[in-house]
C-alpha cells in the first residue's frame, strides 16, 4: 500500500505523525510520502516537500505567494498522478489541498481530506468544491458531520488525536523544572504564533500586556516558546521595547511545556488554543488579521460566527475572553489575564467547560481514522 499525505502547517504535521503508525498498524509495510513536517518525517513519511511551502494563511498574505503555490500543486498531481498511490489525504490546508485532491480524485485516486474546513463559519459555497474533491471527509470536531448532511459529501467524526496525545501530561511541577521556570510565583506563557505573519502583529501588544500584568503581580515570570528559530529576533525585539528587564525566559519549541508550566497563557487563536485546552490551561485568545483580509471578512458577511477561538466553538459558548483585531488592547487583555490569575470562580468556571470538551474528543482519532480509510478502500 502506498499512501501519499499532505500536511499544510504544523497542526497538520501533528495529526499527521499521529495517522501513520496507526494505517501502518492496519498495513504492514505500507509505504508514505508526500508534504511534511518534523512529526510525520519521524513517522517514517518520505518528503516530496516541505509544509514550510504552505505555512500561510490570510488573504493578503497568501498573494504573493500564489504563484509558488499553483506551481507546487501542479508538481504534485502530475507527480501523483505517475506515482498513483492507493489513497491521498489532504491534511487540512482546504485552499491547497481540496483542489489537489479534486484533480487527483477526476485522474482515478482516492482521495480523503482530514479536518473538515470550517465550513459551517465561512464560505459555506464550499461544501460544493468539497463534495467534487473528497472521497472521504474525517472530522475532528462532533458538530461538523451534521453540516455536510444533504451536500452528497460522506463525512465521519473521528475525535481529535491530541485529545489522546495529551491525556496525561507533565505536571506543572515537572514542566516548570525542566524549562527552568521559577517553582514559586504565577508564570505566564505568551504564545505569539508559529508564523511570521502572527509574530509580526502580536508580538509587540502581547509584550505590552504582559508587561502591564507584571507591574500588577511582582514576582510573574513569563515564558515563550519559539516555533522556529527564525521567529526569535522578532521577539526580543518585541520585549526589549515594550517589556524590559522582566523575568521572561525564550525556549525553542516545548509549546506544551510552556503551556503546563504556566497558570495561565496569552496566545494566538489556532491549534494551539485546543492544545491549551487539552493541557487544562486557563487562557485568554488574541488575534489580528491583515487589514484587507478583515475588510473581507466583516464588510462581505463572510464569517458566520461570533466566537472564532476553537475552545468557545467547541463549548458552545464564550467561556474564553477573544481580543480581535481593533479589540486587541493590552489593557483589556492584561485584565483578563489578572482575573484568571485571581479570582478562582473565573478560572474554573473555564476549566470545567474545558473538562466536558476533553470527554467528548476522546475517540481514538488515530485509530478512527484509519479505519474509516480503511473501509474506504475495500469499498473501491
Amino acid at each position: 500500500m502506498h499512501f501519499a499525505l499532505i500536511a499544510g502547517e504544523a497542526s497538520g504535521d501533528l495529526l499527521g505523525g499521529a495517522l501513520i503508525p496507526a494505517l501502518r498498524a492496519r498495513f504492514p509495510g505500507a509505504r508514505f510520502s508526500g508534504v511534511t513536517g518534523p512529526r510525520m518525517r519521524a513517522a517514517g513519511c518520505e518528503t516530496i516537500a516541505s509544509i514550510d511551502r504552505l505555512s500561510v494563511m490570510g488573504i493578503a498574505e497568501v498573494l504573493p505567494k500564489l504563484p509558488d503555490l499553483f506551481r507546487l500543486r501542479a508538481e504534485l498531481v502530475d507527480r501523483l498522478s505517475a506515482d498513483r498511490p492507493d489513497v491521498v489525504i489532504g491534511i487540512d490546508a482546504p485552499d491547497f489541498n481540496l483542489g489537489l485532491e479534486r484533480g487527483l480524485r477526476e485522474r482515478g485516486l482516492a482521495t480523503v481530506h482530514l479536518v473538515s474546513p470550517t465550513v459551517w463559519a465561512w464560505r459555506q459555497g464550499r461544501v460544493k468544491t468539497i463534495a467534487r474533491s473528497a472521497d472521504l471527509v474525517l472530522c475532528l470536531f462532533p458538530f461538523e458531520p451534521k453540516f455536510y448532511e444533504g451536500h452528497g459529501v460522506r463525512a465521519e467524526y473521528v475525535g481529535h488525536p491530541l485529545a489522546e496525545e495529551l491525556a496525561e501530561p507533565l505536571s506543572q511541577a515537572e514542566a516548570r523544572r525542566a524549562l527552568g521556570v521559577l517553582a514559586n510565583g504565577p508564570c505566564l506563557a505568551v504564545l505569539p504564533g508559529s508564523r511570521g505573519g502572527e509574530l509580526a502583529k502580536l508580538a509587540v501588544p502581547f509584550a505590552q500586556t504582559a508587561a502591564l500584568l507584571a507591574a500588577r503581580l511582582p514576582g510573574l515570570s513569563i515564558v515563550t516558546p519559539i516555533a522556529k528559530p527564525g521567529l526569535r529576533p522578532a521577539m526580543e525585539r518585541a520585549i526589549a521595547e515594550c517589556a524590559p528587564g522582566l523575568d521572561w525566559k525564550l525556549v525553542d519549541g516545548h509549546s506544551r511545556e510552556a503551556m503546563r508550566a504556566a497558570d495561565v497563557v496569552l496566545l494566538a487563536s489556532g491549534t494551539a488554543t485546543l492544545e491549551c485546552l487539552l493541557l487544562d490551561r486557563p487562557m485568554v485568545v488574541g488575534y489580528r488579521l491583515a487589514g484587507f483580509t478583515a475588510f473581507l471578512l466583516q464588510t462581505l458577511g463572510m464569517l458566520k460566527i461570533r466566537n472564532v477561538s476553537l475552545p468557545n466553538l467547541l463549548a458552545a459558548e464564550a467561556v474564553v475572553p477573544e481580543f480581535l483585531q481593533q479589540h486587541l488592547q493590552p489593557s483589556a487583555m492584561a485584565d483578563a489575564l489578572q482575573a484568571l490569575l485571581t479570582d478562582a470562580a473565573a478560572r474554573d468556571r473555564q476549566l470545567s467547560r474545558f473538562a466536558a470538551v476533553r470527554s467528548e474528543l476522546r475517540r481514538n482519532a488515530a485509530q478512527a481514522s484509519a479505519q474509516a480509510i480503511a473501509e474506504l478502500i475495500a469499498a473501491r
